[in-house]
């Protein structure tokens, strides 16, 4: 591949996805005055998980105040905690209120990206021709593809079935015999939407999870006027409701045997909610709360409770034509089967799409080492690479966005501080990288994923947890305030 090459396409930058993360850093691109940019989006618009995930019940389990980006409040949501279809029209307006829809080319599947040393940029394949580019922000997004069981005979299954991920609206369920494998947080909107409709509803469970109450409402007519039209009352309650979601760090990261009186909470709730015993038994974690993911809803129980429905703890042992056969020799026929089992996250498949300086793939050095970042941002060997939300900078209490906002803020003193002092390449140092996980695995050791007696998709193939930020969120925002040059090895224009 040559510069020169006329059906080459350059950018100075290049984001890699056009989810909230890849929509964000547009525009903050765009605000500061960095313009030679292209969004690389594999689908038809913008919008990411929010555009992707339509199944019925969909919503978001933060707060609508907190899942906004400070630049760009949101007036105009209609609850508390917001349904699926109003995430994706905000994340629509957004790209079009600040003029970034024109830098994206959408269907436009990136197939590799590879570092070339010699002319110290990143060459990219994608499924609409080839790309280089000095910077790449890789902004895929953590729930991006699908995790898809490995159960013996699903291939052979002769119903229908489908992720929560890419569910076929085309489906009927209704009269129908549906399975639903897992009862994480997209199962626990899916099963109390479909419940009602269908014949009967096999719930397949491996681990018992916290539930707590859900605390939605509808916004009165009073609350959004002032929203629109109080200067300041938006963002009072916004930082209100930020501080009320920082505790959960005490919980989680920093006395965990006090989340006893949260749990005190669920038990109640399981208590109040579901009327038979052998039921309510079967949904009682053996885990510290918020060893997983702690899930809100508050129909869920009321689901598990129907004549319809039963809960089935016994494990899979195969999938037949028609059927689902459990470890104790329980075969129960269904007509239809729906996958909740979550996302690749720490071992997403985009990582082995980046090739580095070396010529690994980020999952080649993620199998043999473990998967780090860098403050969750940037990975030595390669270089002019910068991750949105990478490991160790997820939050399972309160809003990504903020994360997401303090990576903008870095990503763009990296891009000045290269222009102003004329660097090519800006590359973190291999023992920059190990220090600084070093000390993220010294708080994790405290937390409640690593004492809290489960295994979570927050763990890599290692055993470390690779997703979550370990201490309160702002303390994060603090180290990403201005791009620590001196951690970095460089090469000059």
């Amino acid at each position: 591949m040559t510069v020169a090459d006329p059906d080459i396409r350059h950018a100075r930058i290049i984001i890699v996805g056009s989810g909230l993360s890849g929509v964000g850093a547009a525009v903050r691109l765009s605000q500061q005055g960095h313009t030679d940019f292209l969004v690389l989006e594999r689908g038809p618009d913008v919008g990411g998980t929010w555009r992707v995930n339509t199944y019925p019940g969909a919503g978001c389990d933060v707060p609508s105040q907190l899942y906004s980006y400070s630049f760009a409040l949101n007036p105009n949501w209609t609850r508390s905690f917001s349904p699926q279809a109003e995430i994706e029209r905000y994340i629509r307006d957004v790209s079009q209120r600040f003029g970034v829809r024109d830098k994206h080319i959408f269907d436009c599947e990136m197939t590799a990206a590879r570092w070339n040393d010699t002319d110290g940029r990143w060459e990219i394949h994608t499924s609409r021709g080839q790309f280089t580019a000095d910077v790449i922000v890789s902004a895929a997004g953590v729930l991006a593809e699908p995790n898809l069981p490995d159960i013996k005979g699903m291939s052979s299954f002769e119903g229908e079935i489908f992720h929560s991920a890419r569910w076929d609206h085309e489906s009927t369920l209704a009269g129908k015999r549906v399975a639903v494998i897992g009862t994480g947080s997209s199962a626990v909107q899916i099963i109390p939407s479909i419940a009602p409709e269908v014949a009967s509803l096999d719930v397949y469970q491996r681990t018992a999870t916290w539930v707590m109450p859900h605390l939605g409402r509808r916004y009165t007519a009073v609350e959004r006027f002032a929203f629109r039209r109080i200067p300041g009352f938006q963002r009072l309650v916004r930082a209100m409701i930020y501080l009320l979601r920082e505790i959960f760090v005490v919980f989680q990261a920093k006395y965990p045997r006090a989340a006893v009186l949260l749990e005190l909470v669920g038990r109640v709730k399981m208590f109040l909610e579901i009327r038979d015993p052998q039921v309510r038994r079967k949904v009682v974690p053996t885990h510290r709360l918020g060893c997983k993911r702690m899930l809100v809803s508050n129909r869920f129980y009321p689901a598990l409770d129907r004549d319809n429905v039963d809960l089935v703890t016994d494990s899979i042992a195969e999938v037949r034509a028609n059927s689902i056969v459990t470890e104790d020799g329980t075969e129960r026929e269904v007509d239809a089967i729906v996958l909740c089992t979550g996302f690749q996250v720490s071992d997403s498949p985009t990582y082995n799409l980046y090739v580095g300086r070396d010529g690994r793939t980020l999952s080649e050095i993620g199998e043999a080492e473990g998967y780090r970042n860098y403050k969750g941002t940037t990975v030595a060997n390669f270089p002019n690479l910068f991750f949105m939300l990478g490991a160790n900078s997820g939050l399972n209490y309160t809003s990504l966005i903020y994360i997401m906002e303090s990576q903008f803020r870095y990503l763009i003193s990296a891009l000045e501080t290269m222009e102003q002092r004329g660097l090519r390449t800006v590359e973190v140092r291999k023992d920059a990288e190990e220090e600084y996980n070093r000390g993220i695995q010294r708080k994790m050791a405290k937390t409640v994923w690593a004492t809290g007696g489960c295994r979570s998709w927050f763990l890599d193939s290692t055993g470390n947890n690779a997703v979550l930020w370990p201490d309160f969120s702002f303390r994060y925002r603090r180290q990403m305030r201005v791009f620590d040059l001196e951690a970095y090895q460089t090469t000059t224009n």
